[in-house]
C-alpha cells in the first residue's frame, strides 16, 4: 500500500497558508497550556513573563479572555429551539416575543437535529431577503439566497466554482487581504491577482491599482474571473464610499468580472454618521448594472459575535440560473448548513423591534458593544500612533487596527537569518514577552520592505493591553537600534 505521508498528498494542500491561525497562534496555544498546567499543579512559577495569553490574532468576540457577552435575545431563541420544553419548565423566564419567534421557527423547522433544505430554511431565507430589501430599497429573491456555515463556506464555494482553469484562472484580491482568500485559491489551484490598497489615504481602493493588476495578468497569461472587495476592510477597517463602489462596478462591467463583496463587517461602524455603509447590491441596482454580484454576510461579526455557531449567507444578483443550479448542487453535497447557525442568521436579520418586550434589553446590549468597540479603536489608534516608528490608520469600521512598524535594520537582519519576515520576528517576540498574539502583516500581504501587524480591538482593559504593547515596542527598539 502507498504510504499516507505528506509527499503523497494533493500538492495544492501543501501550498495552503492561513496566517490567522498559523505559527503564532500555535505558539500562543502552547503558552496557554503551559499556564493552565502550572495553575492545575499549584506551581506559581510557570516560567513565563506573563500570566495570561491575549488572543488578539482573530476576530472572535466571545472567546475566553475577550468575553464579549452574547446578545440575550439570540441566546433565548436558541435555547427554546434546542429544548422547547423550557417554555413549560421556566414559564416566566422568556419574553413573549422570544416565545413567539421560537414557535414560528419550530413550526417551520421542527427539531434542529434534523436536516434542513440544502439552501437553508425557506422561511429564514425570506427573512434575509426582507432584511436586504429594507437595507437597500431594492427587491431580493429568497431563491437567490444561500444560508451557509459562516461566510467562509460561501467564499470557498464561489472561488472553487470560478477556477475553471487550474493555475490559469485568477481572482483579484486586495492587499492586505484576509488570508482566507489566498488559502482558498491555493487549495483550488487558482491564481491570486493582488491589487494594493493605499495606506496613505486611509487604505482606500485605487482603480489604477486594479487596472495595473489586470494588465499584469494579461501579460502572464492569467484569466481574471472575479474581483474581491472586503468592505469594511479586513485587516484595515477601511470603508468604501459609494462613488468608489460605482467605479468598481463599472470596472467589472468593462472586464467581465464577477464581483465578490465580502460585507461581514457591515454592522461594525465606528463613525456611522460620517462614514456609512453602502452595500454593493444597492450600488449595482441603482446603476442598473448587470454585473454578476455575490454578497456575503455572517453572524460571527457585527455585535452578535456568534463565531462558533457557523452562520452566514450569500446573496446572488445578476447570476445565471444555470450557475444557481450548480451552486445548489454543490451545497447539497454538504446536505445543509448548521441549523444553529441558520437560527442565528434569523436573529441577526430580524432583531426585536421597538415596542416588543425584548427590544429595550437588545438595544442596550448592542449599543454597549458598539460604544466599546468605537472607544477602544480610537484609544488604541491614538496610543499606537504616539509610538516611535509606528503609524496606524484610525479604522472607521471592522474589529481591527493594522499598524505599520519600522523594524530596525539589525532586527530585520536577525529575522532574515532566522528565516522570518521582519514583522513575524517582531510579533513572535511580542508574544514571548507579553502573551499578546497578533498576526504579522506578511500573512496578509504588503508592499516589499514594509512591516505591519493586525490586532483586534476586542480586548477589554485597554490600559493594560495597550500598555504592554507600548512597553514592548520601546524595549524592542532599544535592543535592536
Amino acid at each position: 500500500m502507498p504510504p499516507f505521508t505528506v509527499d503523497t498528498l494533493n500538492p495544492a494542500i501543501l501550498k495552503v497558508e492561513y496566517a490567522v491561525r498559523g505559527e503564532l497562534a500555535i505558539k500562543a496555544e502552547e503558552y496557554r497550556v503551559q499556564l493552565q498546567e502550572a495553575e492545575a499543579s499549584g506551581n506559581a512559577n510557570h516560567g513565563l513573563p506573563f500570566d495570561r495569553v491575549i488572543s488578539s490574532n482573530i476576530g472572535n468576540p466571545q472567546q475566553k479572555g475577550l468575553d464579549q457577552p452574547p446578545i440575550t435575545f439570540v441566546r433565548q431563541v436558541a435555547a427554546l429551539m434546542e429544548y422547547p420544553e423550557l417554555k413549560k419548565l421556566a414559564p416566566n423566564v422568556f419574553p413573549a416575543d422570544v416565545i413567539a419567534r421560537a414557535d414560528e421557527l419550530y413550526e417551520e423547522i421542527g427539531s434542529i437535529g434534523a436536516y434542513s433544505h440544502s439552501q437553508g430554511v425557506p422561511l429564514i431565507r425570506k427573512h434575509v431577503a426582507k432584511f436586504i430589501e429594507e437595507r437597500d430599497g431594492y427587491p431580493s429573491d429568497p431563491n437567490h439566497i444561500f444560508l451557509t456555515g459562516g461566510a467562509s463556506f460561501g467564499v470557498s464555494l464561489l472561488i472553487s466554482m470560478l477556477i475553471s482553469k487550474p493555475h490559469k484562472s485568477g481572482i483579484l484580491i486586495p492587499i492586505p487581504q484576509y488570508p482566507l482568500y489566498t488559502a482558498t485559491l491555493a487549495q483550488h489551484s487558482g491564481a491570486a491577482l493582488p491589487y494594493h490598497l493605499d495606506e496613505k489615504s486611509g487604505w482606500s481602493t485605487s482603480l489604477r491599482e486594479i487596472e495595473a493588476s489586470l494588465a499584469k495578468a494579461a501579460q502572464d497569461g492569467t484569466e481574471p474571473r472575479a474581483l474581491v472587495v472586503i468592505n469594511p476592510g479586513n485587516p484595515t477597517g477601511a470603508l468604501l464610499d459609494a462613488a468608489t463602489q460605482a467605479e468598481i462596478v463599472h470596472l467589472c462591467e468593462r472586464h467581465g468580472l464577477v464581483l465578490l463583496a465580502d460585507e461581514v463587517y457591515q454592522a461594525n461602524l465606528h463613525r456611522a454618521s460620517t462614514h456609512p455603509f453602502t452595500s454593493f447590491k444597492k450600488v449595482v441596482r441603482s446603476l442598473g448594472s448587470n454585473v454578476p454580484l455575490v454578497s456575503f454576510h455572517s453572524i460571527s461579526k457585527g455585535v452578535s459575535g456568534e463565531c462558533g455557531r457557523r452562520g452566514g449567507y450569500f446573496e446572488c444578483a445578476n447570476v445565471d440560473n444555470g450557475v444557481l443550479a450548480m451552486m445548489y448542487k454543490m451545497v447539497s453535497v454538504g446536505l445543509c448548513p448548521p441549523l444553529a447557525g441558520q437560527i442565528g442568521v434569523d436573529c441577526m436579520v430580524r432583531p426585536p423591534r421597538a415596542g416588543e418586550p425584548s427590544y429595550e434589553l437588545w438595544k442596550r446590549e448592542t449599543d454597549t458593544i458598539h460604544a466599546a468597540l468605537k472607544d477602544r479603536t480610537a484609544v488604541m489608534a491614538s496610543r499606537l500612533n504616539a509610538l516611535p516608528g509606528v503609524s496606524c490608520v484610525d479604522s472607521p469600521g471592522a474589529l481591527y487596527l493594522y499598524p505599520k512598524i519600522e523594524v530596525p535594520e539589525r532586527a530585520a537582519q536577525a529575522a532574515r537569518e532566522a528565516g522570518k519576515a521582519p514583522d513575524a520576528f517582531y510579533a513572535l517576540r511580542l508574544l514571548d514577552a507579553t502573551g499578546i498574539c497578533v498576526v504579522p502583516g506578511s500573512g496578509f500581504g504588503q508592499k516589499e520592505g514594509e512591516s505591519h501587524y493586525r490586532l483586534t480591538c476586542l480586548c477589554p482593559g485597554v490600559e493594560e493591553y495597550v500598555g504592554k504593547l507600548e512597553k514592548f515596542h520601546k524595549e524592542f527598539l532599544e535592543k535592536w537600534a
